[in-house]
């Protein structure tokens, strides 16, 4: 599991991450209690209105960026974004509107929708080996449900000693800090792409996601992890502190037991992946997501029944989200991985777009029971339209024909009729080809 770290570059990153992912939550537990300072009772608001600019800025965001920044050195490219963020997180103490906030929180929505996919598009380069990338996808997902459960309890402690201001100011640190290890990092050369117009980088990903049935699939999963998800993240409150009347704290753990049972998929799946079909993987913990909220309204009768619930659908969650990274790996070359990564960035958030609506709406007119039902069969279109899309059976290599091609191209490599090697959408291979 440990094993990526070995490699010094990834270890670098991967402290980077952990750095940025504790400064972040620091700064989620400090904006609320910044909206309840300027806002008071309507910091609900606030906070809502700030959840929606941040998916914007993610979905309309992240390929146009991707595109602008397609030339940029990346190292100084997320060096300079990590300071952007910073430079927010130290502003964000002296606001005293609403409006501030919103300004302020959407350049580093925007710096974050330019930042994380060009560091995850980087990481395949620097573990070629699939075996490590997939330790370092379960690394990955584990750091980010670690942070959900610790950057809180950071908060709490330093909340004893410090005033909510100061928060702000770990942020700052954190990302600092990041963009210190980026530095500190020696990154492979990325084989330059031919010069290609704004408009063709811009939709590069998009096509990549349009003409490869496997990645249609992987948007259809985003769907139903998304809506596995917003059970969780928007309900719980609901759940916890209106039906069973209980308090803060016990909503703060059960939010913890659903990062609990992420992580524990996280750990168990470098070996099962090893032996399983990302597909395979993937389409179970969504059938598992779609089960366990259909069941729902039946099982879930206090606080322990929830807590089983949560740890399972975490579960599924962290199955459905962590071999993504392997799949956009395998579906694009090295050069167009950034575009991919960038797509994929916006493509998932806008299906939170849809879910979180639905978890949110849905409860609060018809109750936390219809919104099981309504998320367990939008859970249910995301897996079965994915299992439609991403073909079962996939081989390693795929038997085509070229016949625009010359017969003395460098591509045939002496096989003029037919030739197999693995398969991806590119200049040479511009469509996927019937089976």
């Amino acid at each position: 599991m440990l094993s990526p770290l070995r490699q010094a570059t990834y270890a670098l990153l991967f402290s980077a991450q952990v750095a940025a992912l504790l400064g972040t939550g620091l700064a989620t537990v400090a904006l609320g209690l910044l909206a309840h300072e300027i806002a008071g009772a309507s910091a609900g608001e606030i906070l809502g209105a700030m959840l929606t600019l941040k998916v914007v800025a993610y979905v309309a965001v992240a390929p146009v960026a991707s595109a602008l920044a397609a030339r940029a050195p990346r190292k100084t490219l997320l060096i300079a974004l990590d300071l952007v963020r910073a430079g927010v997180a130290a502003s964000l103490p002296f606001v005293s509107e609403p409006w501030q906030i919103y300004a302020l929180m959407t350049l580093l929505y925007v710096a974050s929708a330019s930042f994380t996919p060009a560091f995850q598009a980087m990481i395949p380069d620097v573990l070629p080996n699939e075996q490590d990338y997939t330790k370092a996808l379960s690394l990955s997902r584990l750091a980010s449900d670690l942070e959900s459960v610790a950057s809180p309890v950071l908060a709490a402690l330093l909340l004893s000693v410090l005033s909510f201001h100061q928060l702000f100011a770990g942020t700052a640190l954190g990302l600092i800090a990041s963009a210190l290890l980026v530095l500190a990092t020696t990154l492979p050369a990325l084989r330059s792409a031919a010069s290609r117009p704004f408009v063709r980088r811009l939709t590069a990903g998009l096509v990549l996601f349009l003409r490869t049935p496997r990645l249609r699939g992987l948007v259809a999963l985003s769907l139903a992890s998304a809506a596995g998800g917003a059970m969780a993240f928007v309900n719980t409150v609901v759940l916890v502190q209106s039906d069973f009347g209980l308090d803060q704290q016990a909503t703060a753990w059960m939010l913890a037991s659903f990062g609990l049972g992420s992580m524990i998929a996280a750990v168990s799946l470098p070996p099962l992946l090893d032996r399983l079909p990302d597909r395979r993987v993937m389409l179970a913990g969504a059938l598992l997501m779609a089960a366990l909220l259909t069941i729902g309204p039946l099982v879930v009768r206090g606080y322990a029944s929830l807590m089983t619930m949560w740890i399972l659908l975490g579960a599924g969650y962290s199955m459905t989200l962590t071999p993504v990274g392997r799949v956009l790996r395998r579906s694009s070359q090295a050069e167009d991985r950034p575009a991919l990564f960038a797509a994929h960035f916006a493509l998932s958030h806008a299906c939170w777009l849809i879910a979180y609506p639905v978890a949110g709406f849905v409860s609060a007119s018809l109750g936390v029971d219809a919104a099981f039902l309504a998320l367990a069969l939008l859970c249910f279109v995301g897996a079965t339209s994915a299992a439609l899309a991403w073909p079962s059976r996939e081989p390693e290599e795929i038997a085509h024909q070229h016949d625009d091609l010359s017969a003395d191209h460098p591509h045939h490599a002496g096989a003029v009729e037919t030739h197999a090697h693995a398969y991806v959408i590119d200049e040479l291979h511009p469509r996927w080809p019937s089976q």
